[in-house]
């Protein structure tokens, strides 16, 4: 059984990015599942550091925008989700190819939403855990 109160398809989510920050990245939503969303994002010049690898910055950039699309989804018309925390480890480097994060709820309360986003590397390996806290507020 889903646990999304709103309905769309990934498509829908990546035009809707167009010309944000999660598209100069490059970030493509490309699965919803019932509990959970899953997005990629390339390992390339413009998501590394100076040093050639993946920038921690654009791994939480990831993990932010897959948080803040479920909790999007699992809310009602009349509420609306914004960033309160996020945190990110930093478990392995990474230098090219591309990087898939999937988002699954940890909590999901009336006022506060905790999310779990996990980030893998081709080869399945994990290289980054991420936690994202919403606070659920009235839409206005």
């Amino acid at each position: 059984m889903s646990i999304w109160k709103k309905q769309a398809t990934p498509a829908q989510f990546n035009a809707f990015s167009e010309n944000t920050l999660v598209s100069h990245l490059d970030i493509k939503i490309t699965e919803i599942g019932d509990d959970y969303i899953k997005g990629t994002m390339p390992v390339k010049d413009f998501t590394r550091q100076p040093m050639g690898y993946l920038h921690g910055g654009a791994s939480v950039v990831l993990a932010e925008t897959l948080g803040s699309i479920a909790g999007h989804l699992v809310v009602g018309d009349e509420k609306n989700c914004f960033g309160v925390e996020v945190n990110a480890n930093h478990l392995r480097s990474v230098k090219e190819g591309m990087v898939t994060a999937t988002v699954r709820p940890i909590r999901i309360g009336s006022t506060l939403h905790v999310w779990d986003i996990q980030i893998t590397d081709e080869r399945d390996e994990l290289i980054c855990v991420s936690r994202l806290t919403l606070a659920v507020k009235d839409f206005r």
